[in-house]
């Protein structure tokens, strides 16, 4: 590997760390997920898996199902990208589990360039879509590369 694939790989290891950590603030109990967002080395947004700003923090209903209205992390992250003076055109989407075809559609609408995620899931329709749309895919396997 050469040296700036290694730097690189240094790099997608530290971000996906952080997004790991920042998953930490989900209040969901099923499954907590975490993104950031980077552009030029710095962290232009962030989001986790939860319910919208001005509801209960609450992500499951009484019999365990994730309330329709969640916001994944994804989207969260870009979300707050549209409410700042930032752009995501040509930045780096780090999550902590594969996106949704959703929020694929929403990370391709935003300008994201490249994806690093941690966890596989089993429908890869968002990832399909995004490798269709010719974003660069990366998968950091968070069960054991950490």
């Amino acid at each position: 590997m050469n040296e700036e694939r290694e730097k690189q790989r240094d790099l997608d290891s530290r971000y996906m760390r952080m997004a790991m950590i920042w998953a930490e603030n989900s209040y969901c109990i099923r499954r907590k997920v975490g993104a950031l967002i980077v552009k030029d080395k710095m962290i232009i947004s962030d989001g986790y898996n939860g319910t919208p700003s001005g509801f209960e923090n609450i992500c499951e209903d009484e019999n365990n199902r994730t309330k329709p209205y969640v916001l994944h992390a994804e989207a969260n992250a870009i979300t707050k990208i549209a409410r700042s003076n930032n752009s995501s055109d040509g930045a780096t989407l780090y999550v902590t589990a594969a996106p949704c075809i959703e929020c694929s559609k929403l990370i391709i609408q935003a300008g994201i360039t490249r994806l690093v995620y941690g966890e596989k899931y089993r429908l890869d329709d968002g990832v399909k879509l995004l490798e269709r749309a010719g974003i660069e895919v990366v998968f950091l396997d968070v069960k054991t590369d950490f």
